[in-house]
């Protein structure tokens, strides 16, 4: 038969440490040059700014197709400045989103960490709601006994 530890509820509430906040604590440790790349890393990462690249690559792309030619900067159909410039906003967004990403991914192995406390300290408070209702199952039934006496 294996031996199981029991937690009584006082030793639990005895030794039970409060539940602390992550996202709290990861917001107040970030720099403020973190806190800029993960802003920059959520509006990248949205809708609103797929649309500005979007239409901007639309509107350039067609003012150099359909203007008249006279007024055409970047000529079809390399429009070399449109890569240019393409390339140079990935250049500085890509380390900036990876940065980013870095971040959050601490923020989320922590907020893991912080679950992971939790649920021991569920299990613990289980552990001991079930032996505290095996007691009371137990007296409950000596109680029955002594009455059938």
């Amino acid at each position: 038969m294996e031996k199981t530890t029991r937690f009584s509820l006082k030793e639990f509430k005895r030794t039970g440490s409060p539940v602390r906040n992550v996202n709290i604590e990861h917001k107040e440790r970030l720099s403020w040059l973190d806190k800029q790349a993960v802003k920059i890393t959520n509006n990248i990462g949205s809708m609103g700014f797929f649309l500005i690249i979007f239409t901007w690559t639309v509107v350039w792309l067609a003012w150099n197709m359909f203007a008249p030619k006279e007024w055409r900067f970047d000529p079809f159909p390399a429009f070399a400045l449109w890569l240019f410039l393409s390339n140079v906003i990935q250049i500085f967004l890509m380390p900036l989103i990876m940065i980013g990403q870095n971040l959050q991914s601490k923020h989320s192995e922590a907020r893991a960490e912080a679950d992971f406390e939790i649920n021991v300290k569920a299990g613990l408070e289980i552990e001991a709601i079930l032996n505290h209702l095996e007691n009371q199952n137990d007296l409950i039934l000596s109680i029955l006994k002594y009455l059938k006496e």
